[in-house]
C-alpha cells in the first residue's frame, strides 16, 4: 500500500518536532576490519537496531566522562 502525502507530511512534521539528526561518516575501509561492518556485525549479535546500538555506545561513553 502506497503512502499518501499527507502520512508523508505528518511524518516529517513529526520527526522535526520530536527528533535531531547527526551525519556520522566513517571511513570507506573495506572488507571486514571496516568500522562500519564492525558497528552493524556488533549491534547485531546485541539484538539491537543499528541506531540503538549507537545511541547506547555514546551514551555509556558520556557517562564515562562525566
Amino acid at each position: 500500500m502506497a503512502v499518501s502525502e499527507a502520512q508523508k507530511k505528518a511524518t516529517t512534521k513529526y520527526e522535526h518536532t520530536n527528533y535531531k539528526k547527526i551525519c556520522l561518516r566513517l571511513p570507506a575501509a573495506e572488507g571486514k576490519s571496516a568500522l562500519y561492518e564492525k558497528i552493524v556485525n556488533a549491534a547485531d549479535r546485541s539484538g539491537k537496531s543499528l541506531n540503538s546500538f549507537i545511541l547506547e555506545a555514546v551514551q555509556e561513553k558520556i557517562e564515562k566522562i562525566q
